[in-house]
């Protein structure tokens, strides 16, 4: 038995954590922290928002709010985030006076801008698909670079917003207004997906590959499956790619790293998340450790879990029902979880709109398809409406 060192003994609670963002993510790394013997304080300008209904505490204010950053990290042993829309600079400026951030806020300053995060990728001999800066919209750059391609804003796409796919000369109509990158449109044969955690001490570690499939019209996760139906070989090489893309970042915490897999069997680097992400969320109950648990611990300076696959899970999102808003009402929700294998996450937001993330379902089964066919299966059976609605 190994003795217990004074290092190895925590009062309670064992670390105070700063969560800017209240939404799903936040509430679900609330519950983790909880388990870990932790407590949260959220900010968030949603007054008893999905993670401060969880947490108990939460300073109601902007995301861009320098006294109500200022107070989260002072009033927190350490400060992480579950979205990127936050000022970085105000996050820099409170790192240097030696208030612990993690992600660090400079990490969080290069993936905000898209044009940076590729440049430093590409930099560091990360595959990307070719791009170009468009600092305002060019039709003859576009015509230049060629079609089809993908123009994507510098700054603020979120869950398919800022990003526009345009296939010909006759679709730059439909370009977006603002300063952007332009990049080869890559006709995936799959999209792939990696959790990547890495701790303060540099310890890291991969989740295994799983598939995305993505709504075309909303380009949000549709449904995820775990592990990737892929070989071996190549979910081996896209766990390294994910890692070695961590680590050309220099990141602490946990990271969703997006990737194509190309008709040759190449893999490009799409983009990163440095937090929590949608396509982690199977974690919960397909493995060992799931990823907020294994965030928590990269950032307070923990051992990292086991990222191990227990059985082959599929996930789906719950989005909110087209022409509803208002308050949610669930349907389906009995019928659901009579179905063996199946765990529904209802996050908890006051209303919902078309499109919305309300919850999602994971589902594990021995068998992979199996899986897949109950997921389908849900997603039929489950829909959100609204109480206000035509």
């Amino acid at each position: 038995m190994t003795a217990r060192s004074d290092q190895d003994s925590f009062p309670y609670p064992v670390a105070r954590i700063g969560i800017i963002g209240g939404g799903q993510l936040g509430r679900m790394m609330v519950k983790a922290a909880k388990q870990l013997g932790c407590t949260c304080t959220v900010l968030d300008p949603t007054p008893n928002s999905p993670a401060g209904q969880v947490s108990g505490h939460q300073i109601v204010a902007n995301y861009q709010d320098a006294a109500a950053l200022r107070e989260l990290a002072e009033s927190c042993d350490l400060t992480t985030f579950d979205l990127e829309n936050i000022d970085s600079a105000i996050l820099a400026e409170l790192s240097r006076e030696g208030r612990p951030i993690f992600p660090h806020p400079d990490l969080l300053a290069v993936v905000q801008d898209k044009l940076r995060q590729k440049e430093v990728l590409a930099a560091a001999g990360i595959p990307v698909a070719a791009f170009r800066s468009m600092p305002e919209p060019d039709a003859a750059l576009c015509a230049e670079f060629g079609y089809p391609l993908v123009q994507k804003a510098r700054r603020g796409g979120y869950d398919g917003r800022g990003v526009a796919v345009l296939r010909g000369p006759e679709d730059f109509a439909s370009h977006l207004p603002v300063s952007s990158l332009i990049e080869r449109f890559v006709p995936a044969a799959k999209e792939l997906a990696v959790m990547v955690a890495r701790a303060r001490d540099g310890d890291c570690r991969s989740y295994p590959a799983v598939e995305m499939r993505v709504c075309p019209a909303q380009n949000i996760l549709d449904q995820l499956l775990a592990p990737a139906r892929i070989s071996g070989e190549l979910a081996a090489a896209a766990e390294q790619l994910a890692i070695r893309t961590v680590q050309a970042l220099d990141g602490v915490g946990i990271f969703g790293i997006e990737m194509f897999l190309t008709p040759e069997n190449d893999l490009l680097v799409n983009e990163v998340a440095p937090r929590t992400h949608n396509s982690g969320h199977y974690t919960i109950e397909a493995c060992v450790t799931d990823q907020f648990e294994q965030h928590l611990r990269a950032i307070a300076g923990l051992p990292l879990g086991a990222t191990d696959l227990l059985c082959p899970a599929a996930m789906v999102n719950l989005l909110g029902a087209p022409g509803h808003h208002g308050r949610p009402v669930i349907k389906g929700l009995r019928a659901a979880l009579a179905i063996p294998g199946v765990s529904v996450h209802i996050y908890g937001k006051a209303a919902t709109h078309p499109y919305r993330k309300m919850g999602h379902v994971t589902v594990l089964d021995t068998d992979l398809e199996q899986a897949r066919c109950k997921a389908e299966q849900v997603r039929e059976l489950i829909e959100i409406t609204g109480e206000d609605h035509p």
